[in-house]
């Protein structure tokens, strides 16, 4: 699959998040004015990176033993495939992960969130796609947390996912939330997305075969980059 092409691929209307979306607030400050111009990539943009070490690992997946002791919160664990428009696996392209912790607090500076650290939890990690596409992490279910995007705006819990492809500037972003959260309803990023359909892409499936009984809830979540089925990406 030509990974190159999937942000200047056209998606269907309304399956995408819009540039401007002013019940999203910031995006009326930060949203384009102006046609965007596209500037042709360098060589070092569309070649590389390679993730043939360094780059995986159990420490990588599995976000509750990165440290010394034991995070707070509950443990989760989140599978999952890579796939193209037709449905075929993407192998060996680097998935990375961020969140929140249990508190809903992210473990980085610019968070002055009024919610407690958990030092042995940094929120943070990545892994290599296999041969199907698969990938799975373990982590602790991330918090809602406050963002002032209007009076007593909460993110609903999520996960950020980042998909790399042939080159740093194919990288695509989307977030995955949890089933029956109830600030869903509330949340302008997810709400930004008109097509329901395509909105509902974003929850991740609770899955009993990916659970382990007494020790964590399992999920599933496939990353779709394009097509009819595609799941929203933020391309920019």
């Amino acid at each position: 699959m030509d990974v190159s092409a999937l942000a200047f691929a056209r998606p269907r209307e309304g399956t995408q998040p819009p540039y401007l979306f002013p019940d999203y607030a910031s995006t009326v400050k930060r949203s384009p004015r102006r046609a965007l111009v596209r500037l042709e990539h360098t060589l070092s943009e569309v070649t590389g990176p390679t993730f043939a070490s360094g780059w995986a690992g159990l420490d990588a997946t599995d976000l509750t033993r990165q440290h010394k002791g034991e995070p707070l919160g509950e443990r989760i664990i989140v599978e999952g495939r890579v796939l193209d428009e037709d449905g075929r696996p993407v192998p060996g392209t680097l998935l990375e992960l961020w969140q929140c912790n249990a508190a809903g607090r992210y473990h980085h500076p610019v968070d002055q969130h009024d919610a407690p650290l958990d030092p042995n939890f940094t929120g943070a990690g990545q892994i290599v796609t296999g041969e199907v596409g698969d990938f799975r992490f373990v982590t602790i279910k991330p918090g809602a947390y406050p963002w002032r995007n209007s009076p007593n705006a909460w993110r609903p819990a999520h996960l950020h996912f980042g998909v790399f492809g042939p080159g740093f500037a194919t990288r695509l972003v989307t977030q995955m939330y949890f089933p029956g959260d109830p600030l869903l309803e509330y949340d302008a990023i997810y709400q930004g997305t008109a097509d329901l359909a395509a909105r509902e892409r974003l929850i991740g499936a609770y899955d009993p075969s990916l659970s382990e009984a007494e020790w964590a809830l399992g999920y599933r979540f496939d990353l779709v980059l394009r097509g009819r089925t595609a799941t929203p990406l933020e391309t920019a």
